[in-house]
């Protein structure tokens, strides 16, 4: 109970668990089937190995540390002991990196599937898998060193600023990009029936992934906003009270991406049933 009388809401360690555990095997499984099918190996499906890859270092994370807390209860660890103390930075590190690693995949699938659309014809000489390379080389070496930075100078409002307009700014890019997309096939509907229907279908599939993300990153996010802005406001401390639950929410969207892939797209659902029932010998090595 803090100050403001509003109950700090407690998710059992078993939950978090599970989540992270079950995500984890989930999101390898893509990794994995991306890696391994060469019907996969395009730019589309090359960024979401790299989403997947972030949601599998976002659960690793929250579960390791959900961990390290119940051993800290059971007094095996020191709550602020310097070994403690840097491991934590490490992980917020991770989480951080996940996070902006996340929104940087959405961002270059929504480009990627602007171009399918809208410059077929050119698509395989603007998107090779040179410049794919390039891309989530940048990506990732751009998170990690942003991550390092946001955990380092969490204090200094500046970077917390540039954090919230970071997400805002490419939240309203692929937001844009996508409704510009369905509101382009809705006059053109007729051409696109003939020539653009399986690419707008992966657009919707992919507009379905970025709402599960806004979804299930949104409270999170805004916990980290409330804890620069308004730290002692009472409303702002019953918000924070739900801090686990926005938690668990987070490491649920790591959960739903594969259920979504699975559902959505038959060449990952196909590639999915030869991996686990091995009806490809290649698949089981």
């Amino acid at each position: 109970m803090n100050q403001t009388g509003c109950p700090e809401v407690k998710v059992p360690f078993p939950v978090f668990f599970t989540v992270g555990i079950v995500s984890l095997a989930e999101n390898l499984l893509v990794v994995v089937a991306v890696m391994r099918s060469r019907n996969l190996h395009s730019p589309m499906y090359c960024f979401m190995c790299s989403l997947a890859a972030f949601n599998t270092i976002a659960s690793v994370t929250k579960t390791w540390e959900n961990l390290m807390i119940v051993l800290a209860d059971a007094g095996h660890l020191e709550r602020r002991g310097p070994p403690e103390t840097d491991l934590d930075d490490v992980m917020d590190s991770l989480l951080c990196m996940s996070f902006v690693g996340s929104i940087s995949s959405f961002l270059a699938i929504a480009v990627d599937r602007y171009i399918t659309i809208f410059h077929a014809l050119r698509y395989h000489n603007i998107m090779t898998m040179q410049r794919t390379a390039a891309i989530l080389g940048l990506i990732w070496t751009s998170c990690a060193v942003l991550a390092v930075l946001m955990v380092k100078f969490f204090n200094f409002k500046f970077i917390m600023i540039c954090f919230i307009v970071f997400f805002v700014v490419s939240l309203a890019a692929i937001c844009f990009l996508y409704v510009y997309m369905f509101m382009m096939a809705r006059i053109h509907a007729k051409n696109i029936a003939a020539r653009w229907g399986s690419n707008m279908r992966g657009a919707l599939t992919l507009t379905i992934l970025f709402g599960a993300f806004v979804v299930c990153w949104a409270p999170f996010f805004v916990h980290l906003v409330i804890i620069t802005v308004c730290p002692m406001n009472p409303y702002c401390e019953c918000y924070r009270s739900l801090f686990e639950l926005h938690v668990v929410l987070m490491m649920s969207h790591a959960l739903i991406d594969p259920a979504i892939y699975a559902f959505r797209m038959a060449e990952l659902r196909h590639t999915f049933r030869k991996m686990l029932f091995c009806s490809d010998w290649k698949f089981c090595l």
